[in-house]
């Protein structure tokens, strides 16, 4: 019973209700432009959900307020600690009547100051994680266009199968004037399908991102031979710490190592429910091999640029992982789930490097990476090719909507 009444306190319908009336008291300030608004992802122990705050923030003039759940949720880099204020909402998307009222109620006061409002969309806009949550965020953005602050969902991918609230929802927000920025093709299609407006296709953010630290790269490949070249392999605790996919990996890593790869494990997450860094031990136990080296810690998103911007090859079942590669042109074979990678690898030309996480993904992934490392040259100069016009992509997630689309033609060249 105390589920279901908490259930009910927390039904994104009902929170919507109750902002609308606290909404209709009007404006708390007159105040407008002082600085920009931005709504985290989750954060918390996932690489990628701070190299998209970071990107943000590398991106964004001015001063900078960040609405997230929890007080660890991100960090603000040194650079931009001055210009920017993290304030703790717990209750604004996650949380039941009673802390959402006092959340809206901040957030309203924020807004009533606000030039805009920007949300991370990522992966948790179209329910496929957490339906009501979606919801909520959509909800947000719809109350915020209604109190005429201009507002952008950034970057963020819809798979085929979005819930129906989240749908409806988006759906309002949208005719109300929110931004939708939806960061590859094929989710762009499937979002017009579901009649969202106001669609603008761009790249994920963090392809705009502009720091590299190379320090931390320095002293990993330090214990490695000299002009040694390597791979880095990510395998995700969300897919799973079945037996299955350690012995997969653990012949990936032996096939790398027969090309003549030095091979680095690499956690991308760490966190309760999806954690990588249980599965990438186990993996490095069961290799019993001193050779590969385990990273037990997470790196910054600058730090992994360093690391991924010298490899010859990445294995991962992180996208963020895959596109903080890719931005180096480095390929990246990536286990593909809920539909978001698919459409990105498309703005590549390089949808073969597309795994599924069956049971037999090891064959494939091996496949590939021997298709790759028989021509490494030409696949990395392809990839480069294309960096140029999704790095122009990436930026319209900042750019006002009137500003020109990148030609999609420059980017529909497959990799032969």
């Amino acid at each position: 019973m105390k589920k279901r009444i908490r259930a009910a306190l927390g039904h994104p319908r009902l929170l919507l209700f109750i902002d609308r009336l606290l909404f209709t008291v009007g404006p708390a300030t007159n105040q407008r432009s002082t600085f920009s608004l931005l709504i985290a992802p989750p954060g918390a122990g996932n690489i990628g959900d701070q190299a998209m705050i970071e990107a943000y923030l590398e991106n964004t003039p001015g001063d900078i307020r960040i609405i997230c759940h929890g007080q660890q949720d991100i960090i603000v880099p040194d650079q931009h600690i001055e210009r920017t204020r993290v304030i703790v909402l717990p209750g604004l998307i996650y949380g039941h009547l009673i802390p959402h009222v006092r959340s809206i109620g901040v957030f309203r006061r924020l807004l009533g100051r606000a030039q805009s409002l920007a949300i991370t969309g990522a992966d948790i806009m179209d329910g496929a994680y957490n339906w009501q949550a979606s919801t909520n965020r959509a909800n947000i953005a719809w109350l915020a266009a209604q109190a005429g602050v201009a507002v952008r969902i950034l970057g963020f991918s819809w798979n085929g199968q979005a819930h129906p609230q989240a749908v409806t929802a988006l759906r309002r927000a949208t005719a109300a004037g929110v931004q939708l920025c939806l960061r590859d093709p094929l989710s762009a299609e499937r979002a017009r399908a579901d009649g969202l407006a106001n669609v603008t296709e761009v790249a994920d953010i963090v392809f705009a991102a502009r720091t590299v630290n190379f320090a931390t790269a320095s002293r990993l490949l330090y214990s490695l031979p000299a002009h040694c070249d390597y791979a880095l392999v990510n395998a995700s605790g969300l897919i799973g710490r079945t037996q299955g996919q350690i012995d997969g990996y653990v012949r990936i890593i032996r096939e790398l190592q027969h090309q003549g790869l030095q091979v680095i494990l690499l956690p991308h997450v760490s966190r309760p429910g999806g954690d990588d860094l249980p599965v990438c031990q186990a993996i490095h136990q069961a290799l019993k091999d001193p050779q590969v080296v385990l990273v037990d810690q997470l790196l910054s998103p600058s730090e992994i640029r360093g690391l991924t911007a010298s490899a010859t090859l990445t294995v991962t079942g992180r996208m963020h992982l895959a596109i903080m590669s890719l931005y180096s042109g480095v390929p990246a074979i990536t286990l593909a789930t809920q539909g978001k990678v698919e459409g990105m690898m498309r703005l590549f030309g390089a949808e073969f490097l597309c795994i599924e996480p069956r049971p037999d993904f090891a064959d494939r992934v091996i496949t590939v990476a021997q298709q790759i490392l028989s021509r490494p040259d030409d696949l990395r100069q392809h990839l480069h090719s294309k960096l140029p016009a999704v790095r122009r992509l990436a930026s319209r997630n900042f750019d006002s909507p009137q500003q020109d689309f990148v030609n999609q033609k420059e980017l529909s060249c497959a990799y032969d």
